[in-house]
């Protein structure tokens, strides 16, 4: 990866740029909005990292979602939308918008899995980043939120199925 390299982060809500200051082997010097951030950065499996941060040890997973740009980060204890926002994705939203983008009103997981807990019924009103689905895949339960605030018109699945990757699982209105 190339120094000096700048990128806007959507984590859920939160908006953030990103500059890689430096990065020789698995030492990484990043600059997050004004905080700089001297980390330990090791892939320890296919998907699953681990970040030293002062002394202090995270893994983090992340399982690409429905673009190559779009992530969900898990940890120990949270589950988050992560965006990669570049001049080609930002061009992509705005004709999706102008477009009318049906998928921004379906909630589905980019992995195989299982319902552990649906939240939410039919009719609920949601705002963006509530919970409204959880799954199990790969030993780990995920937290699908609302992109947006709307009301649950449809819940395709019940807790207990087994579900496909890119499935509907929740849809808003």
């Amino acid at each position: 990866m190339q120094n000096n390299i700048s990128l806007q982060i959507n984590v859920d809500s939160r908006e953030a740029n990103l500059k890689l200051l430096s990065r020789e082997g698995n030492q990484v010097h990043v600059l997050v909005d004004d905080e700089e951030y001297k980390l330990d950065i090791c892939q320890v499996e296919q998907g699953v990292y681990s970040i030293i941060r002062n002394g202090k040890s995270y893994n983090v997973e992340l399982i690409e979602g429905d673009s190559k740009k779009k992530y969900i980060v898990n940890t120990y204890r949270n589950s988050y939308d992560l965006e990669i926002v570049d001049a080609e994705s930002r061009f992509m939203k705005n004709r999706n918008k102008s477009m009318g983008d049906e998928s921004a009103n379906t909630i589905s997981s980019p992995m195989p899995g299982k319902v552990v807990k649906i939240p939410v019924k039919v009719g609920d009103e949601v705002t963006q980043g509530q919970p409204v689905i959880i799954i199990s895949a790969m030993k780990m339960e995920s937290e699908y939120k609302a992109p947006r605030d709307g009301i649950v018109s449809e819940i395709c699945v019940a807790e207990g199925d087994t579900i496909d990757g890119k499935q509907p699982l929740v849809i808003l209105e």
